[in-house]
């Protein structure tokens, strides 16, 4: 159950953030961590060129309020957890990684 609510919540605010992101960056959301209670997610997003990342971020977070009326309505009969967006390092570290090793 946490995985299916988890794969919604990540589908949803990679819709919501496509829609209402400027064009200037592109934001993508890697993957979504849920406590064991579902009330708490953290969001975790990649934002390409890196040097947008303070602003989607920020973005991001000042719109969690119309991100969970979005869900709401897209995803009926889930309990909405609060969350908050993080910048997914694990990606990121592993881009550079890769970077590197070529």
């Amino acid at each position: 159950m946490q995985e299916r609510q988890a794969e919604a919540l990540r589908t949803a605010a990679a819709e919501f953030l496509a829609r209402e992101a400027n064009r200037n960056s592109l934001i993508t959301v890697t993957r979504v961590a849920m406590n064991e209670d579902c009330k708490y997610a953290t969001i975790f997003i990649t934002v390409f060129p890196e040097t947008a990342e303070a602003a989607a971020l920020a973005f991001a977070n000042r719109n969690r309020g119309e991100l969970g009326t979005f869900l709401l309505k897209r995803t009926k009969g889930m309990r909405i957890p609060k969350f908050e967006f993080e910048i997914d390092l694990g990606d990121k570290n592993r881009r550079r990684i890769d970077e590197l090793s070529n």
